[in-house]
């Protein structure tokens, strides 16, 4: 029998239970996560502005920037995001704070006597808690990450004032599906009525245009409502009133940058170039490309799909010419390894092999087993051993790599966190 936690017990225990107490980490369906949000008075978020981002591969730099633009704005923005890097507070966010431990403890508990005996999963759990947190703190905008898929995610209990799709790719196939037309009417089950629906992928499956037909929504799509090009070091962005020229080229990707500027164009058409300019240039999320060291260069990044990878080796390309590269790397099997290092590995000179473990975690072997024969590869069963024997080998002028999984990049930040050797 699993005993809910005391009064004002840690956040940690409290973790441990909503780990416990559903059956499955991922059980799709809206049904009873909206009859818990219906008791606790959260189906409705009015007046503030909900933005929803789904895709396969964006959304959380595509939340980084419109936060970053609508809080520079004068704002209040509060934004819900999954997975955690290190903390679970990361995952609700208000006016760039991450939620104490205390507010997080409070709404676990009313979430707790609200729900009875409807069983919620973790991810349900953290959703009616960013609601419940955004809804007290009566903001102005609230940006909703969507987890997985779209249409049966917990976060589409909301209706959304503006939809985002910023990417459509394959990903999580056991459960969208392994056509990227059956992934992109998932993504587009976030479309609503009458309502914006901004999508960022140039290569667009016909499911996503027929979703948008049969429930009414009204699509922006790049290359057809909105556009940008580059020219040298600047870009330009066209929307249907929005034109912006000579943009800073930001850290994050720029075509996720091109889809705020349409959101923002649909919702806030008022924002001074110049704020937009700067939310877009000044924004940085953690594990895309963030740099942890200087000497040796060590980047990290969350890739875990083909689309995600293919991303990071054009943007590790002119980095890492003429120096050697080493990579890192651990993921989940539920993803596709065959399709992720392959396309990293013509630029990685020693691979270092960590095994993920719990019930999705894929082995070192089993990444081992997806690269060339001849690719210069060690396996490791936990992630300080490689780290260490990595450490061992790299000069001042090389680069690292550590990608895969949220849980290998998180995992070595908290140890790159503690190396003194590098402090």
């Amino acid at each position: 029998m699993l005993t809910v936690p005391t009064a004002n017990a840690a956040l940690d225990q409290w973790l441990e239970y909503l780990l416990s107490i559903h059956p499955s980490e991922i059980d799709m369906g809206l049904t009873r996560v909206s009859k818990v949000a219906q008791r606790l008075g959260l189906l409705d978020l009015r007046p503030a502005t909900v933005v929803t981002v789904g895709g396969t591969n964006g959304k959380g730099t595509t939340c980084a920037m419109l936060e970053n633009i609508l809080r520079l704005s004068g704002l209040t923005v509060g934004v819900y995001s999954s997975p955690h890097m290190l903390n679970y507070n990361e995952r609700v966010r208000i006016n760039g704070n991450d939620a104490s431990d205390s507010a997080l403890v409070a709404a676990f508990e009313q979430i707790e006597t609200a729900r009875g005996d409807i069983s919620l999963t973790f991810f349900e759990y953290a959703t009616l808690t960013g609601l419940m947190l955004f809804k007290a703190a009566k903001l102005d905008v609230i940006i909703l990450e969507v987890g997985l898929g779209g249409r049966l995610d917990a976060t589409n209990m909301i209706d959304a004032d503006i939809s985002v799709v910023t990417s459509v790719d394959l990903d999580h196939e056991s459960y969208l599906g392994n056509t990227r037309e059956l992934v992109g009417r998932e993504k587009a089950g976030i479309f609503r009525q009458g309502r914006p629906a901004i999508v960022g992928e140039p290569n667009l499956p016909h499911t996503v245009n027929d979703v948008a037909n049969d429930v009414g929504a009204i699509l922006y799509r790049v290359g057809k409502e909105f556009s940008y090009q580059v020219h040298g070091n600047l870009w330009d962005f066209q929307g249907q009133v929005l034109k912006l020229r000579d943009l800073a080229l930001p850290s994050l990707p720029l075509p996720n940058a091109a889809t705020v500027l349409a959101v923002i164009e649909q919702g806030w058409p008022d924002i001074a170039p110049g704020i937009i300019a700067k939310g877009i240039s000044t924004a940085r999320l953690t594990g895309r490309l963030e740099r942890v060291n200087e000497q040796p260069l060590i980047l990290l990044d969350v890739a875990h799909n083909p689309h995600a990878a293919r991303f990071l080796a054009q943007q590790l390309k002119p980095i890492v010419t003429g120096k050697r590269v080493f990579a890192l790397c651990g993921m989940l099997k539920d993803k596709d390894i065959a399709g992720v290092l392959p396309v990293i590995d013509p630029l990685i000179d020693a691979w270092y092999l960590v095994s993920l473990h719990g019930e999705r975690g894929a082995s070192a072997s089993q990444l081992h087993q997806t690269l060339a024969p001849e690719a210069n590869a060690v396996e490791f069963e936990q992630i300080d051993a490689a780290w260490s024997a990595l450490k061992a080998q790299i000069q001042p002028d090389d680069v690292v790599i550590v990608f895969g999984s949220f849980y290998t990049v998180a995992g070595f930040k908290s140890l790159f966190k503690q190396d003194v050797s590098f402090v």
